[in-house]
């Protein structure tokens, strides 16, 4: 077919996820108690763990064990990251696409759905909207369709960090978006992205051939396997990995995310800046199989071992959950969620409280206001970041390494998280919401040790309120 990609491939690429060997360890008797122990204790050492390890993980099924993996998996959360939470929304600029995924209402053969690309005017009326609630991260999405080549990318991204008004900006855009051979890539990154997503939605063979038809884009289980190693080797050091859990058994594509980040880390000496896990929704135009759903506390299982598997990687719990999951998940090891989401095309302008399902990739479960999801988290003693710090001073891929491994990461985040929110308490935030952040600004001034960086910490905070700077970062 003339829309299908070039087949380039990364140096050596390869099929590495082994379905034999998966399903032997999933098979295997519940591991001793003593064994998921040790197992804990090398990830509480902020160690990455192997597929085995992490299968045992997953073998151990009695109320005890996994209390304490959920146990471990909040204290190793709050040793990496702190208690901060990284919010941004999705953005999605155009649905057609060539795929015809049984899973997606963007399905080229749903007759219901709406096709719309927006132009960039459009695009800077909902970056405008979106910066009015006090966003500064977007995940830019779009179909996978020729329309939205590598240079369509870069153009939304720029037209994205071009609408500015006053204290208004959007400080980081990733992608969602298809893969790309190597000189797309590098056309993307060059527009000054932040982390590159693929979904593989299913490692599973069989079911991914199933649900992905022969003559598609997507139906190349190798060319999208192999998208984010190319990514790699053009420049796109930050990709994010992710899943669509309810398509095939959930533990086995557990393991999957585990292996593909472990083959990032031997090939590229860095693992994916993000792992998302959402499930199965409803959508338009789509019949849902509910024999593999998977119920909340498996959900919850899957956040804490991904926690413990992959220490350093970002977890991402997105608004596909309903505020209730949401905040029953979050101790768990999430670092990052969306807030305020519209997925329709143009939602952000267009559409009232209800959600338009002829317009939509799927159905959301929290549609709650930016600033109601951080009165909750605030509520709840997380500090709501919109820090792109890492990005803006190179800590990204090896060099983000470099500082997360010993820990050090931890002592940027909280400061940097503290200057973001004192913004958008100072610009954009309800009285009450402006009330409990000063509480938390104050709680976690009074833990940090005195040193020079806090006496800094503490001036920024204050011209911030003064109005005197922004965007200032350590």
């Amino acid at each position: 077919m003339s829309n299908l990609p070039s087949l380039e491939l990364s140096n050596g690429a390869s099929d590495f996820i082994d379905e034999t060997h998966f399903f032997a360890l999933l098979a295997a008797k519940r591991p001793e108690a003593a064994r998921v122990r040790d197992i804990i204790a090398k990830s509480l050492d902020k160690q990455a763990l192997s597929v085995e390890e992490t299968a045992q993980l997953l073998l151990a099924d009695t109320p005890e064990l996994i209390e304490e993996i959920f146990h471990a998996a909040h204290e190793l959360k709050q040793s990496v990251y702190g208690n901060r939470i990284v919010l941004f929304a999705p953005l999605y600029i155009g649905n057609k696409c060539v795929n015809d995924c049984s899973y997606c209402a963007f399905k080229r053969s749903n007759a219901t759905a709406i096709r719309r690309t927006l132009t960039e005017s459009e695009i800077r009326d909902q970056v405008e909207a979106l910066e009015s609630k006090g966003h500064k991260r977007l995940i830019l999405v779009f179909g996978e369709h020729q329309a939205y080549d590598a240079e369509f990318i870069a153009q939304s991204v720029r037209t994205v960090y071009g609408t500015k008004s006053g204290h208004n900006e959007i400080r980081r855009v990733n992608i969602n978006a298809a893969p790309l051979d190597r000189e797309g890539y590098a056309v993307v990154k060059a527009a000054g992205i932040g982390t590159y997503q693929i979904f593989h939605e299913t490692y599973h063979h069989e079911t991914y051939a199933r649900l992905h038809p022969h003559g598609t884009r997507k139906a190349n289980y190798l060319y999208r396997l192999d998208g984010l190693s190319r990514a790699m080797e053009a420049g796109c050091d930050d990709v994010g990995l992710g899943v669509l859990f309810g398509l095939a058994d959930w533990r086995f594509e557990v393991l999957g995310l585990v292996r593909h980040a472990l083959h990032l880390q031997e090939r590229y000496n860095v693992g994916p800046h993000t792992i998302s896990f959402p499930r199965v929704r409803p959508a338009a135009g789509v019949d849902i199989d509910l024999k593999l759903l998977v119920n909340d506390e498996d959900f919850k299982r899957i956040i804490a071992i991904l926690r413990l598997a992959v220490p350093y990687t970002g977890l991402i719990l997105t608004a596909r959950e309903n505020a209730h999951v949401r905040r029953a998940c979050m101790s768990f090891g999430v670092s990052q969620i969306d807030a305020g989401s519209r997925i329709e095309i143009g939602g952000y302008t267009e559409v009232g409280d209800a959600q338009v399902m002829e317009r939509e990739q799927f159905s959301l479960g929290d549609v709650r206001s930016l600033d109601s999801v951080m009165a909750e988290l605030m509520d709840d003693g997380y500090v709501p970041s919109f820090c792109t710090s890492c990005y803006r001073l190179g800590r990204t891929g090896e060099h983000f390494m470099e500082f997360s491994i010993p820990g050090f990461i931890k002592e940027f985040c909280t400061p940097n998280a503290l200057m973001t929110l004192q913004e958008y308490l100072v610009d954009y935030a309800a009285p009450l919401t402006k009330e409990a952040g000063g509480r938390i600004i104050e709680e976690e001034l009074a833990k940090l040790p005195n040193s020079d960086l806090k006496q800094m910490l503490v001036q920024r905070l204050g011209e911030i309120r003064e109005g005197i700077s922004r965007d200032r970062c350590f």
